[in-house]
């Protein structure tokens, strides 16, 4: 009897888990969907209403195979400038190029963990660390997340399809060549 009621309790605790993971999953979705971050790390294309995300290329960040010609001088009283796809930016910090977000190992946040994306966020470095995070990206306010909701987005980042993409590193101000192999 005993050891009914203790694998009926271990099953339990098991399910508790696998449904708090999956609400943690469910927040993270929400979260990056209400947080704007297909807006830049989701490729847009062209389509027949205009530009949009293109979804089947979802978090992938800058499209790897995507050349572009050096970005336009600023003129007057702007000083900054996209690409059509939306993941490629340019202004006083040099060029920036969205990142991969996808769990690919090679090229994405795979082989990441929550507390890598958390120091990323908190600090406004690569890894913690690394470069800084340059604009469009807002972490002046994603640095407002508490813990539990990063971690979330972390976990829902991980369950969406790996898209192998490398993306280019950022080129400095005073590069006037706006992508390489």
């Amino acid at each position: 009897m005993n050891r009914v009621i203790l694998l009926s309790l271990g099953l339990a605790a098991i399910a508790s888990t696998a449904l708090a993971q999956e609400d943690k999953v469910a927040r993270g979705k929400y979260l990056v969907t209400t947080s704007g971050c297909h807006d830049c790390h989701t490729p847009w294309a062209m389509t027949p209403k205009g530009p949009a995300p293109d979804m089947s290329r979802a978090l992938s960040g800058h499209p790897a195979d995507l050349q572009l010609p050096p970005a336009p001088r600023p003129v007057g009283p702007w000083i900054v400038s996209a690409a059509a796809t939306n993941t490629a930016w340019s202004g006083p910090w040099g060029v920036s190029f969205t990142a991969n977000l996808t769990p690919d190992p090679e090229t994405g946040l795979g082989k990441w963990s929550a507390r890598n994306f958390k120091e990323t966020i908190r600090s406004g470095r690569h890894m913690g660390r690394g470069r800084e995070i340059l604009p469009p990206m807002p972490i002046m306010v994603y640095k407002n997340f508490t813990d539990a909701d990063l971690e979330a987005i972390f976990s829902y980042l991980q369950t969406i399809p790996p898209l192998k993409n490398r993306v280019p590193e950022p080129l400095p101000p005073s590069s006037n060549v706006a992508t390489r192999p």
